[in-house]
């Protein structure tokens, strides 16, 4: 979707379109929450476009409502994506093509002793990237592929780094991606590994659409010397990587009301656990526990409107939505 242009406005009132007058139960708070909410997104519609839309936010801010007046870990709010139905923000956000992404024998080594109960790479030092926004491609995967290598080279040398989304999408077919379309965290780092490098982002930089790849050797930054795959429904092995290694990338699937989320430990007892059914890929930077219950502490890539600052909570030790079906991290190299 990209939008054009309509917002009537006239002596400082806010009025409808006769399409969009016939919508039912639009009470004028609504219409002023809506109309409030497009200026703060600059979110601007033709006429056909508006009344759709209308409804959809309607739609969307009613179920937030609805949730949060109920008792749940977590809580829900608007967002850039309340305009939006969820089939419309599957189709640009999440991965399409089906990934199963199993790896039911792991090459992590379990270390023998505790790790501590709390943990937060961003807390220990220059170690995560700010959230970055993948747009309106399904390229989650290289998000999560490049926070997880500037995480392992940041706690490895020092420097952090800021490295190249885009070339994943244009280049990492080969290794069972598909650019705008999805791909694995896992996969993405044996393309690195196999590629001898991957560039900086500012030398290739994000673009949001598939397109032809551009790497050169001599720009490369980063390396990967091997790939660590997390035997599968091991979120124990997990906790034990972020504890004593560096962030872990994740697959997961996303379902509807995730879409709306603003704070608090998502959990959702309707989401699937297959590994043939995870959609988004993300970065655990770190775990903990609140009133009883465990969480991840998760880097996200839809920007820092969405969610908590781009980052939520998830419940840990569960394997919540699936999250623990794929889980890998690298071992940079030199």
């Amino acid at each position: 979707m990209r939008c054009e242009l309509l917002l009537l406005l006239a002596a400082g009132a806010f009025f409808l379109s006769p399409v969009v007058s016939s919508f039912h139960n639009v009470t004028a708070q609504e219409k002023f929450q809506f109309h409030s909410w497009t200026k703060k997104f600059n979110k601007t519609y033709n006429l056909n476009e508006y009344h759709r839309r209308l409804h959809n936010f309607l739609n969307n801010k009613r179920r937030i409502d609805e949730h949060n007046a109920g008792k749940h870990s977590y809580t829900l709010g608007l967002n850039q994506f309340s305009d939006m139905s969820f089939d419309e923000f599957k189709k640009q956000y999440l991965m399409s093509e089906p990934q199963n992404c199993s790896a039911t024998k792991g090459s992590h080594v379990r270390r023998v002793g505790p790790y501590p109960d709390f943990m937060d790479w961003r807390k220990k030092g220059n170690y995560v990237s700010p959230v970055k926004n993948q747009g309106g491609c399904g390229s989650c995967w290289t998000f999560s592929t490049t926070g997880g290598l500037e995480s392992a080279v940041a706690i490895a040398t020092g420097k952090l780094l800021s490295l190249a989304e885009q070339q994943l999408v244009d280049c990492a077919q080969a290794f069972n991606n598909h650019g705008c379309n999805g791909g694995l965290p896992s996969q993405a780092f044996e393309y690195i590994m196999y590629n001898n490098g991957i560039m900086g982002e500012d030398t290739y930089p994000y673009e949001g659409k598939d397109g032809t790849c551009r790497f050169k050797p001599d720009k490369a930054i980063a390396f990967v010397k091997d790939v660590v795959n997390i035997t599968i429904y091991d979120e124990e092995a997990m906790t034990e990587a972020v504890a004593h290694h560096n962030p872990v990338s994740f697959a997961f699937e996303v379902t509807e009301d995730f879409m709306s989320y603003r704070d608090g430990i998502y959990s959702n007892p309707r989401c699937d656990k297959s590994p043939d059914k995870v959609n988004h890929a993300v970065l655990a930077v770190g775990y903990g526990k609140n009133n009883g219950i465990l969480y991840w502490i998760v880097k996200n890539s839809w920007g820092t409107s969405w969610g908590n600052n781009g980052y939520f909570l998830i419940e840990r030790g569960k394997n919540m939505c699936g999250l623990a079906d794929c889980a890998s991290y690298p071992v940079p190299g030199m």
